[in-house]
């Protein structure tokens, strides 16, 4: 058992409003992962000083701000751990993603003074959040660390930093289910994959560095020098959609570039349960038994043929071949929540528009590093819909909703339903506030969209060719809370502002 050799004095939390003590597991926990983080600063710092790129004071400050910072709150809360509970679970996990962009946020204000704590927490959010919408210019001439930071951040919030402290907090002595549990809302389709669940997060994790090695490797192998690829790799397998160029995947020209991150996008989308299986079954048998996989190809197909034919009748100016491999690539990066562009879709019709942010809300399977609904609940809804219909025609019938042969108890169903009707709630609620605000209707409508499902680009004077950083701070602000209600799928963040949640 790890033992801190020193005197801690305690702390009288009895004196203390607010039932600090009641806390103070799940704080400790959370001192945890903000040392975590600070930690994996290093390796961008390390990176900004062997290749002297003039950003390494940023860093600096930042790891010992948050290292720091962290080793203090799980100093200070270190007498009161203990196994965590549900109600904790949800409070580290909340907490963790409102905090993390705080810490993340200052090599960004340390090196870009200009911008206000508002702008870097929005980019910090954004990064971590895996939705890459930004609001900065001038990519090509930032440092490589910044760019590999931003990218980075991706990469850490596409699994999850929450389930890869549980593969640590066990070593500490602290329970990691309940935590594993609200960071991955979204069922698992074999929820015991290994026997143990800090077991389950480094077979996860494992899987994903492979992943993000092959993707490095293969974006290496045609034609990025080796930083580009590590960056880009970042940014793909998070599903974030961050670039080191303005003008995103464009800026590389390359048909080879954009097969790559195609292939790995799709991947990346996927359920990482079921390729940890087929890699450690050396089985495709995983794939064939997801549910989700014939959907999520038949959407994917169905959509680029008809936004193709859609295109091809009303656009003029864009050659047959130039054309399908525009829409082949919009359509994976935007339904996988990726968000990198190749040209500015918002050029084309706005049926066309629309339909590429309609399917960043639900296409990316549950259990991936994608935004949105997932594609298990679109799939639950669909069904439950078609039940409804039968029991219109025929009442008395009895035809239960099936996944993988197995019917669907009707507590998940009503969590399904009450789950999609807070998420189009959100979507009316965040509209209307960024609307009040002076934003014209197209693009306060989709700017929640794109934030609420990680996606990045949005329509109007949001789309590819812009970036956010026009918006006000309150418009930011709103945004970047509105990134990590999507990432924490609406009800683990919401639960926290309840006052049932507080009571003791």
């Amino acid at each position: 058992m790890f033992r801190i050799p020193f005197h801690i004095p305690r702390i009288p939390w009895r004196t203390l409003r607010i039932p600090f003590r009641a806390y103070a597991a799940p704080l400790n926990a959370l001192g945890v992962v903000v040392a975590i983080f600070g930690m994996l600063m290093l390796f961008p710092l390390f990176v900004s000083q062997a290749l002297d790129d003039g950003a390494s004071g940023a860093f600096d400050l930042g790891f010992l701000v948050t290292f720091f910072g962290g080793v203090l709150i799980f100093t200070l809360t270190y007498r009161y751990r203990r196994d965590l509970r549900t109600h904790d679970g949800f409070f580290l996990v909340a907490f963790t993603w409102l905090l993390l962009p705080v810490f993340g946020a200052i090599p960004l204000l340390n090196f870009l003074p200009h911008l206000s704590f508002a702008e870097a927490y929005f980019e910090a959010a954004s990064g971590l959040t895996a939705t890459g919408a930004t609001l900065l210019t001038g990519l090509d001439n930032l440092p490589i660390s910044i760019n590999l930071w931003r990218t980075f951040l991706h990469w850490i919030g596409g699994m999850g930093i929450i389930v890869l402290v549980v593969a640590i907090l066990p070593l500490l002595g602290i329970g990691g289910r309940q935590i594993f549990k609200a960071e991955t809302p979204t069922p698992m389709k074999e929820s015991s994959l290994t026997p143990r669940i800090a077991e389950t997060a480094k077979g996860l994790w494992l899987t994903y560095i492979v992943l993000t090695v092959c993707c490095g490797l293969s974006l290496w192998l045609v034609g990025l020098s080796g930083w580009d690829a590590l960056i880009m790799a970042f940014s793909v397998m998070g599903l974030g959609g961050f670039a080191n160029r303005d003008n995103s995947l464009a800026g590389y020209d390359s048909f080879a570039v954009e097969i790559v991150v195609m292939v790995f996008a799709l991947a990346s989308a996927l359920n990482f349960a079921t390729h940890y299986l087929a890699f450690s079954r050396r089985s495709l048998s995983p794939y064939r038994r997801d549910p989700e996989i014939p959907f999520f190809f038949g959407v994917l197909a169905g959509s680029i043929l008809l936004l193709f034919i859609y295109l091809l009748k009303s656009s003029t100016d864009t050659g047959f071949f130039t054309l399908l491999r525009q829409v082949f690539f919009h359509v994976i990066s935007m339904s996988t929540s990726l968000g990198l562009t190749t040209t500015d879709f918002t050029q084309w019709p706005m049926f066309v528009q629309l339909w590429l942010l309609f399917l960043g809300s639900f296409v990316a399977c549950s259990g991936s590093a994608g935004g949105g609904i997932k594609m298990m609940r679109a799939i639950i809804l669909y069904k439950q819909a078609l039940r409804e219909f039968i029991r219109a025609l025929h009442p008395n019938a009895v035809r239960p909703v099936r996944l993988s042969g197995q019917p669907v108890g009707e507590g998940v169903l009503h969590a399904v339903l009450g789950f999609c009707f807070m998420y189009m709630v959100s979507i009316a609620i965040l509209t209307l506030l960024l609307t009040a605000s002076g934003l014209e209707f197209v693009t306060a409508f989709s700017a929640v969209m794109t934030c609420l499902n990680n996606t990045g680009p949005g329509l109007g004077a949001l789309g590819p060719s812009n970036t956010f950083h026009w918006l006000n701070d309150f418009q930011t602000a709103v945004l970047a809370f509105t990134m990590i209600l999507g990432r924490l799928e609406i009800f683990t963040l919401l639960v926290i502002f309840t006052p049932a949640f507080w009571r003791r």
